[in-house]
């Protein structure tokens, strides 16, 4: 049976649940395997996984739009197909650290004018801490739910510890050689100072030139970003020592240990009406960038992404201001509310981050409140979009943007999973 079929049945378990609320079923299936459906480009032993209406694969978006799917990975086609996700991340790596996304095959077409020039393998060259954390994330969570080790690899370990060394090395920028520079675009696709960014201190922290909406940071220190690689470089010692290179593991651990330091010393502030908090940005220098940005890693999905507990009394305080009026990209209309970012038109809230939302919260009014939202948004396309006007969800960002569909699919599983669903979908068929 294909990977696609077996998916398939393995989610019809759901349908009888979800028809409780009328137009549910649909848009769940839809956007649960709109990954399989359209965007895997699988060959024995390699799977490409492009991002829906651009045919590159990002590092992060490839992770998300395949990681509901590791529940099934006790499924050989599914775990094959996971498996060749894992070793092309890992090939990826190998070939440039440094870039965000690449090409399925070599080619000399480059759709923006860059420089230095990015190798004919790679679609774009923007540094970005989690394009080298989603893959050890993945990696862990494929390991834990099958117990299947054959993909820990020579090539993967060496990816592995590329990955840690690039990491270890951005604590002190002026140590790297990364820079890049673009021509003929907004200032937030090119970095200052010749490529090379805003100045920045040594804190602990390891720097990032964009943010994971492949905007450029403000400050070199993206918050959530360092949280997330403190979570993940803890999963690079568990894949070490699991191979036996006790070194690598043990410099993971350390640099997991500095960072996570360099947070507590330099990434929060107090902030008026809401304490203590994370801040988005900051450059040890006296720079902070408070906000958040629907892109994950955020401030919002730290709990998602295993960084912090969300019972944290400073991610609770945080997550207070990121869902108000305090952060300048959260927003409010007439189907919605919700966190946008600067990379999308102001005013637009993205199908992500509701998810995100939910998935991160206690409350099932405010999670049924958002089902609601994500049913009566998608503009009777039937898949989620990058972001919409919460007035008008006729207007919309990319019409395939597979990742968003997965995070709906991953939302409705979980909840399913940890048996909330069936409150959630009473509360949500009360709502107008």
């Amino acid at each position: 049976m294909s990977c696609e079929s077996v998916i398939r049945q393995r989610i019809q378990p759901l349908r009888a649940e979800l028809e409780a609320l009328p137009g549910l079923w649909p848009l769940f299936e839809r956007c649960f395997m709109n990954s399989i459906e359209t965007t895997i480009r699988q060959a024995p032993g390699d799977t490409f996984v492009i991002t829906g209406d651009i045919p590159a694969m990002w590092l992060r978006d490839s992770t998300a739009q395949v990681l509901h799917y590791v529940r099934f990975a006790d499924e050989p086609a599914v775990a094959d197909m996971l498996e060749g996700v894992i070793a092309r991340q890992a090939e990826c790596i190998l070939r440039d650290p440094y870039a965000n996304a690449f090409n399925r095959e070599p080619s000399d077409f480059k759709p923006y004018d860059d420089t230095p020039r990015a190798s004919d393998w790679v679609w774009e060259r923007k540094y970005e801490i989690d394009s080298l954390c989603y893959p050890m994330w993945l990696a862990e969570k494929y390991l834990d739910r099958t117990g299947r080790a054959g993909f820990l690899t020579d090539r993967f370990v060496q990816a592995l510890g590329l990955a840690v060394s690039v990491l270890r090395k951005e604590q002190d920028h002026t140590r790297s050689e990364y820079r890049f520079s673009r021509k003929n675009c907004p200032p937030s696709d090119t970095l200052s100072h010749g490529g090379m960014g805003e100045p920045v201190a040594v804190t602990g922290m390891t720097w990032s030139g964009f943010r994971p909406s492949d905007d450029a940071c403000r400050y070199g220190y993206l918050v959530p970003s360092n949280l997330f690689a403190a979570r993940a470089l803890r999963a690079a010692a568990r894949l070490a020592r699991r191979m036996g290179d006790d070194a690598l593991a043990a410099e993971a651990e350390s640099l997991d240990e500095e960072i996570a330091a360099g947070v507590e010393a330099h990434g929060k502030v107090i902030h008026p009406e809401f304490g203590e908090i994370y801040a988005y940005e900051v450059d040890g220098l006296g720079g902070v960038n408070l906000m958040d940005d629907a892109n994950v890693p955020s401030l919002l999905a730290l709990p998602y992404l295993e960084a912090c507990a969300a019972d944290s009394q400073v991610y609770r305080n945080t997550r207070r201001f990121v869902l108000s009026a305090e952060n300048p990209y959260f927003y409010k209309g007439a189907l919605a509310e919700g966190t946008g970012s600067p990379h999308t038109p102001a005013g637009y809230i993205w199908p992500i981050a509701l998810c995100v939302q939910a998935m991160t919260s206690a409350d099932t009014g405010e999670i049924a409140r958002i089902v609601n939202a994500l049913m009566n948004t998608h503009a009777g396309t039937g898949f989620m979009h990058e972001s919409f006007h919460p007035d008008h969800p006729e207007q919309f960002t990319r019409t395939w943007f597979a990742w968003a569909n997965s995070m709906l699919g991953e939302l409705i599983y979980r909840l399913h999973e940890d048996g909330r669903l069936a409150e959630v979908l009473k509360q949500a068929a009360g709502l107008k």
